[in-house]
This record gives structure tokens, sequence and C-alpha cells, in this order.
């Protein structure tokens, strides 16, 4: 281990690391899936990141949401998509008031730490759009006026992988603005005979207690914004965002965008392992999540059968670590 290295273990901070191992555990509580899915929730969260959850009905996707957002004691907001559903129904609008004789804003459900998009595929792309502001920048534009949201602020958006009837596909700007994509998955079958005993009697979500605050995540994401990253990394990153663009299976690449939160949320995840600096490790281990949905495939790589998640471990195959 060299000087540097050293230096940077003897500030490795140890009560951020217990900080999101505790939140993971909590959520673990409600939720029968991988401990590594949960950890990349938390990470996105930290990492100042926006997640869409895909899965098949019934498995947990709005009560995963649900369970973050407990775990931290912040407010939480929830919004089913649906085709009629306005663009000033997620960001609020402007009311006359008759008393004072002039308008005042009434902000809408995004106006939260944690907000849960049900089915965001069902409603329009006029509504959709609406999320493109608050997820970029943390903030919301109405009549000319400016609105900042609170800190932290987290889209959480499910959809259904397999039912596509009156849905509207997600446009690449949208999908670009979120972070990452996970999927919970069933659970093992002792773990799904368990949730069975649990939801049939007293659901472990209705006595979830916070083990953090909103305070103490925001604090947690400028943690993570210190930590230490090598120049040899920033261009490992470069290199296999430009492994995708190169990429003749792809219509569309990796964007800047998605090296920004490749990067952050590797940043996260030295957090969580106890270390003040990233490892080529951490950037391998958040690849697939963060880079596989942004990529879009030509028509005879999707008649192949291949997937975003190929393209990124190929990626990932051909892109040289840095020592």
């Amino acid at each position: 281990m060299d000087e540097r290295t050293a230096d940077r273990e003897r500030v490795r901070p140890a009560a951020p690391t217990e900080a999101l191992a505790a939140v993971v555990r909590n959520i673990a509580r409600v939720i029968h899936a991988p401990a590594k899915t949960l950890q990349l929730c938390v990470l996105c969260l930290v990492g100042e990141g926006h997640l869409i959850i895909e899965d098949y009905p019934g498995v947990g996707k709005t009560m995963l949401a649900k369970a973050l957002a407990r775990s931290l004691d912040c407010s939480f907001s929830r919004l089913q998509f649906t085709p009629d559903l306005l663009p000033s129904d997620v960001t609020g609008v402007n009311v006359f008031n008759q008393r004072s004789n002039e308008f005042e804003f009434r902000p809408g459900p995004v106006f939260a730490n944690l907000l849960l998009v049900d089915e965001i595929n069902r409603a329009s792309p006029k509504t959709q759009a609406a999320l493109l502001e608050c997820m970029q920048e943390n903030q919301v534009t109405t009549d000319g006026t400016t609105y900042e949201l609170a800190r932290p602020f987290i889209v959480m958006a499910t959809q259904n992988p397999i039912e596509y009837e009156g849905t509207y596909a997600l446009p690449e700007a949208q999908l670009d603005r979120f972070t990452m994509r996970v999927s919970i998955g069933y659970p093992p079958l002792h773990e799904e005979a368990k949730m069975l005993t649990e939801q049939t009697g007293e659901p472990p979500l209705d006595t979830l207690e916070p083990v953090s605050t909103a305070s103490e995540m925001v604090a947690l994401a400028e943690h993570a914004r210190q930590v230490y990253v090598e120049e040899s990394l920033n261009h490992y990153v470069v290199s296999l965002l430009r492994e995708t663009r190169s990429d003749g299976r792809l219509y569309v690449g990796a964007s800047p965008r998605a090296g920004i939160a490749l990067l952050r949320v590797a940043k996260a995840r030295a957090v969580a392992e106890g270390r003040a600096y990233v490892l080529p490790e951490d950037v391998k281990a958040i690849a697939e999540p963060i880079l596989a949905h942004r990529l879009i495939l030509a028509p005879e790589a999707r008649s192949a059968g291949l997937t975003g998640l190929h393209i990124v471990r190929d990626a990932l195959d051909r892109t040289p670590v840095p020592a």
C-alpha cells in the first residue's frame, strides 16, 4: 500500500458505513430481495439519482419504495400514472385566491423527498415530461416561477416488463435521467413462505420505524461527493462509455450523463464499503444497473435476443482496468 492510499485509509469514516447498512437492514425486514438489490436502491439515493424498478406484478415494487421512505423518516408522495393524468397533477398549479385577489401556487406530489411513480409508462408523454426538470435540476418551473425541491429528492418509478398494452414507452431523454434500473425478482422458497406468514398477520411495513433522517442522507450525499477518485479511474469510466458508443449492435450508446451517474454511485459504494476512495471494482459492480437501460439496441441485435446487459458485460470485458 503506497503512502497516499494509507492516508486515505486513515480518514476512512465508520459512521456513514453503518448508517447505510442500517437502512439496508431495515428495508430487508419488509422486502425479501437480494441484499445487493436493496443496497443499490440506497446507493442510488446517496448518489443523488433516480431509480426504475422493473419487475413482474406483485413482487413488492411499491412496497420497496414505501419501506425506503419509512426507513428515512422523510416526506413521501405517490402518483399512479394513468393516461388522463395532467402535468399539473404532478408539479402543481397556480390557483386564484379570491381573498387575496392573486394567484397562489399549490405544490403537487413532486414536492416530497421520495416520489413513487407507479406504472410510469401508463401516462402520456406530455405528463412524463413533467418529471424531466425536477429529475435533472431538482426544481419545478410553473408560469415563469421556479421552485426548489427539498433534498434529498429521488423519483422511484415502477414498470411492468411484460404488459405493454395501453402504455407509452419512456423516451431516451427520460430513461437517461434515471440513474439505474433494478429488479427485485421472486424470493427463494423459504423466504416466500416466511413472507406469507408476515403479510397475512401483521405486515412488517406497518411497524417499520425510521433508522435515519432526510438530513442525514443529505450529509451522506455530501460526504460521498468528497470521496477521492484517481484520474486513471475517470479515464476508465470514459473508456467504458466509449466502448458502448462504438458497438455496432447499438443505435445509441451511453451518454456523458451516464458516466456522471456511474461515478457518483461508485463514490457512494466506496462509502458503504468504508473507503474514502473509489476502486475499479466499485465501477464494475454497478455498471450493469446504471448503463444497461440507457442503451438503444439496433433491430438486428434485438432480434438476436441481445439485451443491454449483454452489451455492458462485453464492454466491461473489453475495457482495460487501470492498475
